[in-house]
């Protein structure tokens, strides 16, 4: 009977140069998941028929202003048509609406309604409280250097 051998350890097979690295993509995976859970929980504060992917849809329409379906495609690194079905879904629960884009009358730009900025605004101030209670102990500085980290590596997947 062969001896069952444990398997290597992390430092074994990717030596220790990379233990940084491996941490972080830990970190990250408990973040991303609780991050897509909260998001649901938030679109369906927003909406109950909201996807939780349109969370982060509003949000940059909300801080960006209108933009073409285009750009939003790019900015969020899907394809064309999962954008515009995001959209209309959005459209159909009245929370964003298209308009004739003024520089090209061929383009439409998507903007918030009135209704789905209210929506968007309570369920945004919402999520602040809960990180508010959440980092209670962190120093503001802290909350300050983890949100220029994070943009920093959201910046970062913009270039190649």
């Amino acid at each position: 009977m062969l001896a069952a051998h444990p398997p290597p350890k992390e430092q074994d097979v990717y030596g220790s140069e990379d233990q940084e690295f491996l941490a972080l993509e830990r970190e990250l995976s408990v973040f991303l998941r609780r991050a897509r859970a909260s998001s649901g929980e938030m679109a369906r504060a927003l909406h109950p028929e909201l996807e939780p992917a349109a969370y982060g849809l509003l949000v940059r329409l909300e801080a960006a202003g209108r933009q073409r379906a285009t750009e939003l495609a790019a900015y969020f690194g899907v394809g064309k048509a999962t954008m515009s079905r995001q959209l209309r879904a959005l459209e159909v629960l009245g929370l964003i609406a298209r308009e004739p884009d003024p520089a090209d009358g061929r383009a439409f730009l998507v903007g918030l309604t009135e209704e789905g900025r209210e929506r968007f605004l309570w369920v945004r101030d919402a999520r602040r409280e809960q990180y508010m209670r959440k980092l209670a102990d962190w120093d503001r500085g802290e909350v300050a250097e983890l949100a220029r980290l994070l943009n920093q590596l959201n910046a970062g997947e913009d270039t190649p």
